[in-house]
């Protein structure tokens, strides 16, 4: 398939600015694949949809304060950097992206906070906008650790047009979110609370739990119109033994599997048999998902509304059926549903 194929317009008033008050209060488009019916619901209604013993699989990543201000050496102009990753982390190395990167050159110093708390120096041209920095630190790695969470900001998306605030620190993470190393949430990951966890967990259904570290990659522009010469960014990913046994005794028993993201559903189908069971593994993932594809795990999936022509609107395409998938995305702005991170849900089963 083309990239122009996934172009629709989008009005700018359905991104969504702030989330709901309560977590399970945002709507949900339920899109059934066999018949084509789309229903409009609400999150909370999602107990509905499923039974005894059948499993969510979500991605237990936890986002870190990656947006960073801070001033050039000598001229004092302000910068922003962006963590993506560490990549040493005795010598405090970390892959950044600048802005604005033309001032930013190998050999400058940059200052974090009022009183200089920290101090990086720029050891490397990655990419045009992308820098390799080294921090200038040389106490205890907590307290490196406790200095980055207090200097840096909840990292939300730029279509977000305002600033982040303490309420950002808490929603724009999953109340199951454990392992950190994301720069963004796994944003179908949003809607649960603890109470409708545990209302799913009385109904019987099982949570099994994944770790993929989402990074800036999964949002950057497709810039190529033949969608297999697109190349995904690696993101680091693991698969435990535990997650796995949850997995596979639901589907050789028969019962179903839900994807909460597609950030889950790129690890799950990173890590199959030649059974179609799950396996434990650890590593970097690529794979990119388009249509046509056979899906090996899941039998359902939870995503949000995405913006036109990304990967993430690509996957969902893939695993609903693209003509479904657009009339669905039709519907979501005729009727006006929130979209990306903060927004609504979809529902594909």
């Amino acid at each position: 398939m083309k990239l122009s194929q996934f172009r629709f317009d989008l009005p700018l008033n359905l991104i969504a600015q702030y989330p709901t008050k309560k977590r399970e209060d945002a709507r949900m488009m339920v899109v059934h694949r066999e018949t084509g019916q789309i229903e409009n619901r609400h999150f909370r209604d999602i107990m509905e949809y499923f039974d005894d013993k059948d499993v969510f699989v979500v991605n237990n990543t936890k986002v870190f304060p990656a947006r960073m201000y801070g001033r050039k050496e000598k001229t004092g102009a302000k910068i922003e950097v962006f963590l993506l990753r560490e990549l040493n982390r005795q010598n405090r190395l970390w892959d950044v992206i600048v802005d604005p990167a033309r001032k930013i050159r190998v050999g400058n110093k940059l200052y974090f906070g009022e009183t200089d708390e920290l101090v990086a120096e720029v050891i490397d041209n990655t990419t045009s906008r992308g820098r390799t920095i080294r921090f200038l630190f040389d106490g205890p790695e907590e307290e490196f650790k406790q200095i980055l969470n207090n200097l840096g900001e909840t990292p939300l998306p730029k279509y977000i047009k305002r600033k982040p605030d303490e309420e950002d620190r808490e929603r724009y993470q999953t109340v199951y979110a454990k392992h950190e190393g994301a720069v963004a949430a796994p944003t179908a990951g949003l809607h649960f609370s603890i109470e409708l966890i545990k209302r799913l967990e009385i109904q019987g259904i099982r949570f099994a739990e994944v770790t993929l570290h989402t990074g800036l990659g999964t949002f950057r522009p497709i810039e190529v119109e033949d969608l297999s010469k697109h190349k995904m960014d690696a993101e680091y990913y693991r698969i435990e033994e535990s997650a796995c046994k949850i997995v596979n005794k639901a589907k050789t028993t028969g019962h179903r599997i839900c994807s909460v993201g597609t950030t889950t559903m790129r690890a799950l189908e990173t890590s199959f048999t030649a059974e179609k069971l799950l396996k434990p593994s650890e590593g970097w993932t690529n794979i990119f998902i388009h249509p046509p594809y056979k899906f090996s795990i899941s039998d359902a999936l939870i995503t949000n509304f995405h913006l036109p022509k990304t990967s993430l609107l690509i996957m969902t395409c893939a695993f609903a059926g693209y003509d479904l998938a657009m009339e669905a995305y039709k519907k979501a702005i005729k009727d006006k549903y929130r979209f990306f991170s903060y927004g609504d849900a979809m529902l594909v089963i």
